[in-house]
Parts: C-alpha cells; sequence; structure tokens
C-alpha cells in the first residue's frame, strides 16, 4: 500500500491514462467502421459489447506483455518498438482500410474485437512499459480508461483534430517510456544507475528525436500533397 503515496506510482498513472487516450483514435475509427452497416438500434451494442470483448483481450494481453518485459533483453526490444510507435502516432497514415463493417450484430462485434486485437499492439506494449512490471497499475489504468475509451473516443479523435499539440504530448509521452524501459533493462541498468546523467541525456534525446522526426515527416507529406 506504501507504493500509492509515492510520486513514481500517480507519474506512471497518469502516463498510462494518456496513453490509452492518444491511442484511443484508433479504438474509435475500428467500432465506427465496424458497426456502420447497422441499424440504428443496434449501433450502440454493438459498440458496448465489441468494446468489452476487445477491452478483455486486451487487458489480459497487457498483464501478460508486463510478466515478458521481466525476461532478459525484451525490455530493450519493447522500449525500441515503442519509439517507432510514437513516431507512428504522430504521421498518421491511415491503416484502417481492412476493416469490414459488419452485416449483423455478431459480426459487427466480432470486428470490433479481432480487429482491436491486431491493431491494439501499440497499447498494450505501451501500457505494459509504463507499469513497469505493476500489475496494480495495469488495471487502475484500464478502470480509469475504459469508459472514456468506450463513450470518449469519439470526443478524443475531435480534440486531437482539433488540437494537434495534444498528439504531441501524447508521442512525448510515449517516447519517455520508452526511454524510460530501455535505461531500465536489466542488463544496462547497473551502467544508468553509475551515470545517471546519461540515462537522462538519452531519454531527452528520444523524445527530442521522435518529435522532430515526427514534425519532419509530417511537414514532408504536407509539401507532397500539396505538390500533387
Amino acid at each position: 500500500m506504501e507504493m500509492l503515496f509515492t510520486p513514481a506510482f500517480w507519474s506512471a498513472l497518469l502516463a498510462i491514462i494518456v496513453i490509452d487516450l492518444v491511442l484511443a483514435g484508433d479504438n474509435a475509427i475500428v467500432i465506427g467502421m465496424a458497426a456502420r452497416n447497422l441499424p440504428a438500434h443496434q449501433q450502440k451494442k454493438a459498440i458496448i459489447w465489441g468494446t468489452v470483448g476487445a477491452v478483455v483481450i486486451r487487458a489480459a494481453a497487457t498483464l501478460a506483455v508486463v510478466w515478458l518485459l521481466q525476461i532478459p533483453g525484451l525490455l530493450l526490444v519493447g522500449g525500441l518498438m515503442l519509439i517507432w510507435i510514437a513516431m507512428k502516432l504522430l504521421v498518421q497514415d491511415g491503416g484502417h482500410e481492412t476493416v469490414k463493417a459488419g452485416s449483423s450484430l455478431g459480426a459487427a462485434i466480432w470486428t470490433i474485437v479481432v480487429a482491436d486485437a491486431v491493431m491494439g499492439l501499440d497499447n498494450v506494449i505501451a501500457v505494459a512499459g509504463a507499469a513497469h512490471g505493476s500489475f496494480l497499475l495495469v488495471v487502475l489504468g484500464l478502470i480509469i480508461s475504459v469508459p472514456v475509451m468506450v463513450w470518449g473516443s469519439t470526443l478524443v479523435l475531435k480534440v486531437m483534430d482539433r488540437y494537434p499539440a495534444v498528439i504531441y504530448i501524447g508521442s512525448a509521452v510515449l517516447a519517455y517510456t520508452a526511454g524510460s524501459m530501455i535505461t531500465g533493462e536489466p542488463f544496462l541498468k547497473a551502467f544508468f544507475v553509475e551515470y545517471p546523467i546519461l540515462k537522462w541525456a538519452l531519454i531527452a534525446v528520444i523524445v527530442v528525436g521522435v518529435l522532430l522526426i515526427g514534425r519532419m515527416k509530417n511537414q514532408a507529406q504536407k509539401r507532397m500533397a500539396e505538390q500533387s
């Protein structure tokens, strides 16, 4: 219980909530595309039950990854993957074309669950990394963020469209989590404990590098769109 009153616990919980919110956009798109062909009275059921199924699978996957990340070397791999995920968040390229609308309530629910399981890898890795091995943090993060993902995911999308800075904040949190995972890797941790300045320097380089590369790619895409 003492850990509940530590700054590290609350900062990690805040990071998990931010990660869930900024990555809720994919959740909203999957739900919308899967349920769009259903009658209005069935859309709500598809959204609720599809999301419940997706959240259960995602929670189980996250808890499994939290355990797996304790294996030597996987924390480093997870951190490197999270750097790519942070940049992917900044450079939106669609990728939802394979999500087909369900023709029945059961088909729509199944589509939401399967699509979210396939596309939710980024959320699973990010939350597991931010939890630092704490199953309690994963559960609390889900309890707080699931209602937002179910009822507020569309709102989150609108906020991110209107205020692009929110996406950069979320990407920075992901990059920071990636840096923490890499510097916390068991066979690297002793070195960074001895040289804490290098630890924070590496994390800063990762965060700034992700934001700069993401911004440069976005600007390049805009120039190409304007020329075409």
